[in-house]
């Protein structure tokens, strides 16, 4: 009997000891399918990541620019030029504005101050026939072409006779519902939106449009007539918000 109970209590030790053993090759195989996983998903975040910010950052844009209408009142505001100089457009009253959104760094623009000389020109032109030029830098500190030394270079560097005004906080833009560089906005002497469009016709980062919209209708506005064309659609950089 002594032997048997012996016996009896190796078997049920060895029987409990199989399923312990049986074990360890299932947490072996679980190995590498954890490995695997995190490497993963990393890489689909950081690819995510990358692609939604240029998207998610127009859709912001977007959705937080308020906008106006031809026909409707120009928005009015105050802000402060390269020169460190308050400038507001009721100042202005009276008289037609021209507004161009503006970024230094943005290939459309350069094309009109580098490559040619479209809004010195049109200032040059218009300026003369009491039309006044504006040009609003609405970058974000630190995004392309924002900042008060970048945009004192390009005025200086493109001989730009008139005012660059400094809308860091993006306020001014958004009222307007600028999204491009550069975008234009014709106020009238009444106040209202006569204009909102491109500067010309051709929406490439280096050709110059046959027709200028703007010059077509500061001609149209000066002689008394309706804005043939007062809407096109603006191409160019995402305003940096």
């Amino acid at each position: 009997m002594k032997i048997s109970k012996l016996s009896l209590v190796a078997v049920l030790a060895l029987g409990m000891a199989v399923p312990a053993f049986a074990s360890e090759p299932a947490t072996t195989s679980d190995k590498p399918a954890q490995s695997t996983q995190p490497a993963k998903t990393e890489k689909g975040e950081k690819g995510d990541k990358g692609y939604k910010s240029d998207k998610g950052d127009k859709k912001d844009a977007d959705k937080k620019s308020e906008g106006v209408t031809v026909g409707s009142m120009a928005p009015q505001f105050t802000l402060t030029d390269t020169d460190g100089k308050e400038i507001s457009l009721s100042q202005f009253a009276g008289k037609v504005v021209v507004l161009q959104w503006f970024n230094p760094g943005c290939p459309f623009v350069v094309k009109h101050y580098n490559g040619a000389s479209t809004f010195n020109d049109l200032n040059k032109k218009y300026s003369d026939k009491g039309v006044v030029f504006l040009a609003i830098n609405s970058g974000a500190p630190g995004k392309q072409g924002a900042g008060k030394d970048t945009n004192v270079s390009a005025k200086k560097d493109w001989n730009i006779g008139y005012p660059v005004l400094l809308d860091e906080s993006g306020k001014v833009g958004k009222m307007y519902g600028a999204q491009r560089t550069p975008e234009m906005f014709i106020i009238n002497k009444d106040g209202t939106l006569a204009y909102h469009g491109a500067i010309d016709d051709d929406n490439s980062a280096k050709g110059i449009g046959k027709t200028n919209y703007v010059a077509k209708a500061l001609d149209e506005i000066l002689a008394g007539k309706p804005v043939s064309t007062p809407t096109t659609k603006p191409y160019g950089c995402t305003v940096k918000y």
